[in-house]
């Protein structure tokens, strides 16, 4: 038995004492404590084993959300089906805000619109200067900011720099700040596959 299964053994059973003690001083009926003692006991193994597996709950968990977006997580690998259009899309987090990315290996920095900085409470450095950034309907001021935590799927971005601008419309686009983060990305077949660093 190693160090972290001794804890949760010692925690089951400092629980389970905590219950009982409780339950006795309520003096129920001996079968009634018995049931309430089967329910704890139950609550308590259900919570262990939650503890013991949650590495293997979040990656079953990523693969069940993976396969109701259509991408699919190995590990800490995510790869993404090429979609109708021919561009890769994910549904990534900024600040915990949920959004729908697409992925642009030609733009050099990470870009929100202007709605998801906003709900996703992204700081903006006022004091920067614009960054003109060359798109496809012309040249667009954008302003700089950083998102604190950017995740898409079981990869997760800290510090990101961001830029923000009413012109991108609804899109947002991951750019290559946020790919070269990673310890590869590659397209094999209609696939886009992401490794982080340590995956």
């Amino acid at each position: 038995m190693n160090e972290d299964q001794s804890l949760q053994l010692v925690w089951l059973i400092g629980a389970l004492i905590l219950v009982g003690s409780g339950l006795i001083v309520r003096r129920m009926p001996f079968g009634q404590t018995l049931k309430l003692v089967a329910a704890w006991v139950g609550i308590f193994g259900v919570g262990l084993v939650i503890v013991s597996f949650r590495g293997e709950l979040t990656d079953l968990w990523h693969r069940v959300a993976g396969d109701l977006s259509g991408s699919q997580t190995v590990g800490n690998t995510l790869r993404l089906p090429m979609s109708d259009d021919g561009h890769f899309w994910v549904s990534a987090s900024v600040n915990g805000h949920s959004q729908r990315f697409l992925i642009d290996s030609g733009a050099t920095t990470t870009a929100l619109s202007a709605g998801t900085a906003r709900a996703a409470g992204v700081t903006i450095d006022d004091g920067a200067l614009p960054v003109l950034l060359n798109t496809a309907n012309g040249v667009v001021r954008a302003r700089r900011g950083r998102a604190e935590r950017f995740v898409v799927g079981p990869i997760t971005a800290r510090d990101l720099p961001v830029v923000i601008a009413a012109e991108f419309g609804d899109t947002n686009v991951i750019g290559m700040n946020f790919l070269s983060t990673l310890k590869s990305w590659r397209v094999e077949g209609r696939s886009l596959v992401l490794e982080p660093r340590g995956g």
